[in-house]
């Protein structure tokens, strides 16, 4: 069987759990399915999956060779996008990964319109509050707030985002709004894990030591500590734009002017000249713009 044919019955397998999903997915008999896999597993000389009359999961070996096998096959579909000339229509499957919430509020209705407008192609979508492994894990674009790492990537510049301390009016009523930096160290602060999960919180760029009375695994549950009164968050002016128009939060010390912190989207090379990735690019471009992402100027904007 064709190498090109296993690998792809390798991760349609992988993502859907199941031989018979694959086999639809792919629109090939199960069996065939069955052989592709046996057929690979016995090339590599190892074990892919885990099967039983319930389930189907990826051994140690078929979890590290996953992002391999979606690399060789997305640089097979570049490569053959680029010989047939097709680089005006997006096609195929682009994979795009971006921070939870950001992602919900304006990733997603760039990828719902390129969805309407573009019947062939196929988008798969992943939120996650981590920086993912762009190249290893076969990601076309992946949206990054924050100072990126030297890499040899290529990164657009889409917008900024700024840091805001907010608690809701309750909190604030109790025990008093912070006046300086320093204060912070009287209050309770909510902080989360992840990217932004630091040791200190930096304003007008004087840092302040603090230690979290609550720590937070998601965005979502920190803001809604915060709206149930539990202390100072800190988190990004995009995550907290409804919750202070609502009245629910409310910024503190909104005169310290922390550092803007930029969106980019960050990509390999090869990825440059594939039309969904450039269609990608200028709707989010286009969004920023739309929604005062690019007004480093007015933070009440972004």
């Amino acid at each position: 069987m064709d190498r090109i044919q296993t690998l792809e019955m390798f991760v349609a397998v992988a993502d859907r759990g199941s031989f018979s999903a694959a086999a639809r997915a792919l629109r090939v008999s199960p069996p065939a399915v069955t052989r592709g896999i046996g057929a690979l597993e016995h090339r590599l000389g190892v074990s892919l999956f885990h099967r039983s009359t319930r389930a189907v999961s990826l051994t140690d070996d078929g979890a590290a060779f996953l992002p391999r096998a979606r690399r060789i096959l997305a640089d097979i579909q570049d490569a053959e996008r680029q010989v047939s000339g097709a680089r005006s229509e997006p096609r195929g499957q682009f994979y795009v990964t971006a921070p939870v919430m950001f992602g919900r509020l304006h990733v997603l209705p760039v990828i719902g319109t390129m969805l309407e407008q573009h019947e062939q192609l196929d988008i798969r979508m992943m939120l996650v509050d981590r920086n993912v492994r762009i190249v290893e894990e076969g990601i076309d674009v992946a949206v990054r707030i924050g100072k990126l790492a030297d890499s040899s990537l290529l990164a657009v510049p889409i917008g900024f985002v700024r840091q805001k301390l907010v608690a809701s009016p309750a909190y604030l009523a109790k025990h008093g709004h912070p006046d300086e930096p320093s204060d912070l160290t009287r209050h309770r602060t909510i902080g989360t894990t992840g990217p932004r999960a630091v040791g200190e919180w930096r304003l007008d760029q004087e840092p302040v030591k603090l230690r979290p009375r609550l720590l937070l695994n998601t965005v979502d549950s920190a803001i809604a500590a915060a709206e149930a009164g539990m202390g100072i968050a800190n988190l990004l002016s995009y995550q907290v734009e409804e919750s202070i128009r609502q009245g629910k939060l409310i910024e503190v010390m909104g005169s310290a002017k922390p550092k803007l912190l930029p969106i980019n989207l960050l990509f390999e090379g090869a990825r440059r000249s594939l039309p969904a990735t450039r269609i990608f690019i200028d709707g989010m471009k286009s969004r920023a713009a739309d929604q005062g992402l690019t007004r480093s100027h007015d933070p009440q904007k972004v």
